[in-house]
């Protein structure tokens, strides 16, 4: 008996491999006979060598399958354990669908098909401030972004994690937003974690459905290439190769925020929104956002990016009613 080592990109890859509860994993135990074991980012195949072969090759090809977003379905993982591979028919995007593109548009890859179905890479930003903010995102590894309601401050973060998602510059993005109820008690909310905690997600989801269709969006967040879940959540993780967005972050506290800040991995970038201007916050509790602007922002490789309400782009009213609390605000501050 010999074995071999099969690596892996990161520890969230081994997990859309094998599937859920780790069913992919036993068809192929089962179907080659194989002996196989995950150690961190490492697969060790254990076996004679016809095992081991066909072991290793289902894998690159589930694994190659994965690294182009596409969905591993039981019908392919049966069609690669039969020995029939992974036919190009199987792929939403696959090498025959890339060729009739070739032929009826000449000149246009595969990957620019992909973005011509969706908004990725067609956002602009449409103030100056705007486009001060994703300037700062390409160039720096974290970026704070403090602003009013409307200014596009986490819809042109979302856009900024999937053109690096499409660029291969991250593996996976995490959308992060505190469990913190707006001034008002939602008491209990029924159904499983996901239903419990979909009303402060929301936000979120509706900017990734207004820039990729719904079975792209399905197909990321089944693959777990895109997580969106609440701040508590976080605690104990360490995310290498991954684009970071905590939205909302004035309801952060000190603790939660230094607990956030501290997952980022090799090769990831967090932008951090928020509107220093309010919070929920409990009374007399400091909000973490104010304090990290404060602490970090001096440090290389951070950025803090200050919009206003000529940056906002929602109803011309919604300018208007953020001038009008503003002043109100200043005039109270003055007496």
């Amino acid at each position: 008996m010999s074995d071999t080592v099969l690596e892996l990109g990161h520890h969230d890859e081994a997990r859309a491999l094998f599937g859920s509860r780790d069913e992919h994993l036993r068809q192929l135990c089962s179907s080659t006979g194989a002996q196989i074991v995950l150690r961190g980012n490492q697969v060790r195949i254990s076996g004679d060598d016809e095992q081991i072969r066909r072991c290793r090759e289902a894998l690159q090809q589930w694994q190659s399958l994965l690294r182009r977003n596409e969905d591993l379905t039981p019908a392919v993982v049966q069609s690669t354990l039969a020995g029939e591979g992974v036919g190009v028919e199987t792929m939403i995007h696959g090498e025959t669908q890339a060729a009739t593109a070739e032929a009826q548009w000449p000149g246009r890859h595969l990957a620019e098909l992909r973005a011509s179905k969706d908004r990725v890479g067609q956002i602009r930003p449409k103030t100056d401030g705007q486009k001060v903010y994703m300037e700062a995102v390409r160039k720096n590894e974290l970026v704070f972004c403090d602003g009013p309601a409307g200014s596009g401050k986490t819809y042109l973060a979302v856009a900024m994690a999937l053109e690096a998602l499409r660029l291969e510059n991250v593996r996976k993005i995490v959308l992060v937003r505190p469990a913190v109820e707006a001034g008002e008690k939602l008491g209990f909310l029924p159904g499983d974690m996901f239903a419990k905690v979909n009303p402060f997600i929301r936000p979120l989801l509706d900017a990734i459905h207004d820039m990729l269709d719904f079975d792209q969006v399905r197909r990321y967040m089944s693959n777990d290439v895109i997580e969106i879940l609440p701040l508590a959540f976080m605690r104990g993780r360490t995310l290498n190769d991954t684009f970071m967005i905590l939205d909302e972050a004035q309801n952060t506290t000190v603790t939660q925020m230094k607990m956030f800040l501290t997952r980022m991995g090799l090769n990831s970038r967090i932008v951090v929104t928020g509107d220093a201007t309010q919070n929920d916050l409990e009374k007399g509790v400091a909000s973490g956002f104010r304090d990290a602007i404060r602490r970090l922002s001096a440090i290389p490789g951070v950025a803090t990016i200050k919009l206003t309400g000529q940056d906002i782009v929602r109803h011309r009213l919604v300018r208007e009613i953020v001038s009008a609390y503003e002043t109100e605000g200043q005039g109270q501050e003055r007496s």
